[in-house]
């Protein structure tokens, strides 16, 4: 996930799940792309992302491109995060179908392992700048429309009805027939992930589990499954002369509640969201719902510091204040 780099400061770190590629590896991901005659003219690694290696491509015949590469299957992640690639390569493709979001159009996938030792893909590169670079320097103006846009982006998103609930990926194992369910299989299996990890958590995990169990029933007014990015933070955001030209890393995306969008996290407060979204959403059940999704969401933070292995004491000390910070706003 993105979202601290919001509270963070946007400390640059180094995640031991990036698979990085020398560019003569690259070139052969390349050929067998595009054609043996297409060689790399310049490649740039993006250090934007916590999760894949990516990096910025131009070819020799003349086409701009970005290169994404999976964890190898020897890599520890999450739960959630397993076979993700194929989540973000099939939502994107699905929202291109539809034609009503900006997103990449995907060039070329490979998940034979044939290659390297992880899956990839080609996207289209977007001409724009990820919106949390030059947030600071907008007029509130300017602001106000962007966000009012994405707004509307993600309504049109969320109205997409599924078949099931669960994670994007039909083969994934984290599903369920209720969203109540989906939600109790998503956050266990994340605390699960921490007893694996070892991670040494500042709540102890049964304390967290029976307040869970005893909220959870806020869940069953959901019933039907909708699509979620659920990791829409500003960086993901591309915007270009005032507007959005595309929204960008789709691996997380699920079936589920629309609340779970990272634009009703504590960490916005957006009236410009909520009048392009159409609504706020503060009912009671719908506050309720929120704070578990918050809590969710600091519980990652924290847990994925012990699979990702990051290179910062800094960070890991944020998350943890961070957890410790959530917990009183989810018991208050």
């Amino acid at each position: 996930m993105h979202f601290y780099l919001t509270l963070y400061g946007g400390e640059v770190l180094e995640s031991q799940t990036k698979t990085k590629l020398t560019v003569e590896q690259q070139d052969i991901l390349v050929g067998a792309a595009f054609g043996s005659h297409v060689k790399i003219i310049q490649s740039t690694e993006l250090t934007g992302g916590y999760f894949n290696a990516a990096y910025d491509l131009l070819l020799s015949d003349g086409r701009a491109t970005i290169l994404k590469i999976s964890p190898s299957d020897e890599t520890d992640t999450l739960s959630y995060e397993h076979d993700i690639m194929a989540t973000e390569v099939a939502a994107m493709q699905l929202m291109k179908s539809k034609g009503t979001v900006p997103v990449p159009e995907v060039y070329a996938y490979d998940n034979s392992r044939n290659l390297i030792s992880s899956d990839f893909f080609f996207m289209e590169k977007i001409i724009g700048q990820p919106y949390n670079e030059i947030k600071e320097e907008l007029s509130p103006q300017q602001r106000s429309c962007i966000e009012e846009e994405l707004g509307r982006y993600s309504r049109i998103i969320n109205e997409i009805q599924g078949d099931h609930f669960g994670l994007f990926n039909v083969s994934s194992k984290i599903k369920g027939t209720s969203w109540r369910e989906t939600f109790q299989n998503l956050i266990g299996n994340l605390l699960d992930d921490a007893r694996r990890l070892e991670a040494k958590m500042p709540i102890p995990l049964e304390k967290i589990e029976a307040e869970i169990n005893s909220r959870i029933h806020v869940m069953d007014v959901v019933t039907e499954p909708r699509l979620v990015h659920w990791d829409l933070w500003d960086g993901n955001v591309f915007v270009r002369e005032g507007s959005i030209v595309a929204l960008i890393d789709w691996e997380r995306a699920l079936w589920g509640d629309h609340l779970m969008e990272y634009y009703f996290r504590y960490i916005e407060n957006s009236e410009h969201f909520c009048r392009g979204y159409g609504d706020s959403f503060d009912s009671p059940n719908e506050c309720a719902r929120k704070k578990l999704y918050d809590l969710y969401i600091d519980l990652i933070y924290f847990i994925e510091c012990y699979s990702r292995k990051y290179d910062s004491q800094g960070h890991f000390q944020w998350a943890q204040d961070n957890l410790l910070e959530g917990w009183e706003r989810f018991m208050g």
